[in-house]
């Protein structure tokens, strides 16, 4: 079935010219009369393109730039941080099943390789605080998606400014665990 239209300017009110829509009578050249392409229009046999949407990854939120590499990181953060608890509350409370096995297992985290993960810890910790601040900013602020960029590089100069405080004594103590 072919439905000639009259073509509008956009505003409702016809231009004039007749157009073709063959949306019906393509889908019933198709299996079981489902379509399965856009309809098509022409104006006096002449095909007209529809608009199709742009597919530029620039300028989102989180399509390869600041706010996906943001997101990726506050997850993988927050799965450590996550596992980090699990593992301290299971090491816990073997001081009421075992003070004895306590003592083992809490012995063995006085090692460097664990002073080393113990500055891993606080580094994800710090970037998951602040990282999350700039989230509440960007989700309830509503300048927040304007500047989330640069909201993620403040995150980042203050994770190192604190970073930096935080490093030197406990490296401190991990040259002592190897004396």
């Amino acid at each position: 079935m072919v439905v000639f239209h009259t073509n509008t300017n956009g505003k409702g009110s016809p231009i004039g010219e007749p157009v073709l829509w063959e949306g019906e009578l393509m889908a019933e050249q198709t299996a079981g009369g489902t379509a399965t392409a856009a309809p098509r229009a022409s104006i006096d046999g002449s095909p007209i393109e529809a608009p199709r949407a742009s597919r530029k990854l620039e300028g989102t939120l989180y399509r390869g730039s600041t706010g996906m590499w943001s997101w990726v990181l506050h997850r993988i953060t927050g799965v450590a941080i996550y596992f980090f608890l699990l593992v301290h509350i299971l090491d816990t409370a073997l001081v009421r099943i075992s003070p004895e096995a306590y003592n083992a297992v809490i012995g063995t985290y006085k090692t460097p390789l664990m002073n080393l993960g113990e500055i891993a810890l606080v580094m994800a910790i710090v970037f998951h605080a602040l990282n999350g601040l700039r989230i509440i900013l960007v989700d309830f602020w509503s300048k927040g998606p304007k500047y989330q960029r640069a909201m993620f590089w403040v995150v980042l100069v203050v994770w190192a400014v604190l970073i930096a405080g935080f490093l030197p004594r406990q490296l401190m103590n991990l040259v002592a665990d190897f004396h």
